[in-house]
């Protein structure tokens, strides 16, 4: 799977978060293997807020082999990163791990969703020593890099990082549906989404 970037005001980017993540998830699927959201960062910044946020929006949904794991309540951050995926991989056979965080970028990236078949690298912006995580990466750029990224995400916009966890969440709460579940299942989402996103959702 080639990198991709979708932009996270545009009508379609649910829609094209979903389709992305259902071609990616569906052979795991079809072996049987146990798949991981990994929601990281803390809700001690805004704006390494984004991947607790997308663990959230994300709790209610219950499915046999998927696992949420990573929220406001019990955020995995880099104190505690280590220990989860020693946890991870003791608990569950061959996982196959989707992981989501914050990160930053270029001024006309700001706000984007970034979708590669590769891990992550959680704290590097703020030159953190943590291992690289994920089979497949979800990442939202949440503000500008360059100097002093700490401060940069402590003064990130709340809107830009909420606007990011509601379209990843919506995106893969509907490949969840399409891969495992059923189509009635979608008329009681309860994460915001436009009506002429959640029409195309739905008739896909």
């Amino acid at each position: 799977m080639r990198k991709l970037e979708f932009d996270s005001l545009a009508s379609d980017c649910s829609y094209n978060i979903r389709e992305a993540v259902s071609k990616e998830i569906l052979p795991i699927l079809k072996d049987n293997r146990d798949i991981i959201i990994l929601c990281i960062g803390t809700d001690r910044s805004t704006g390494d807020s984004l991947g607790p946020l997308v663990g959230d929006k994300l709790k209610f949904l219950k499915r046999k082999g998927i696992y949420i794991l990573g929220n406001l309540e019990k955020p995995i951050h880099a104190k505690n990163l280590v220990e989860t995926l020693a946890m991870i991989n003791s608990t569950y056979k061959n996982p196959y791990i989707i992981a989501i965080d914050a990160c930053l970028g270029s001024l006309p990236s700001v706000g984007n969703v970034i979708i590669d078949s590769k891990p992550l690298t959680p704290g590097a912006a703020l030159n953190k020593d943590l291992p690289s995580v994920g089979n497949l990466s979800i990442t939202g750029v949440v503000n500008i890099s360059g100097s002093l990224e700490f401060m940069v995400l402590q003064n990130t916009r709340l809107y830009v990082v909420m606007n990011l966890a509601t379209v990843i969440a919506n995106g893969i709460y509907h490949s969840i549906i399409k891969t495992v579940g059923s189509r009635e299942q979608c008329e009681n989402i309860n994460i915001p989404v436009s009506k002429n996103e959640k029409d195309k959702l739905l008739k896909a």
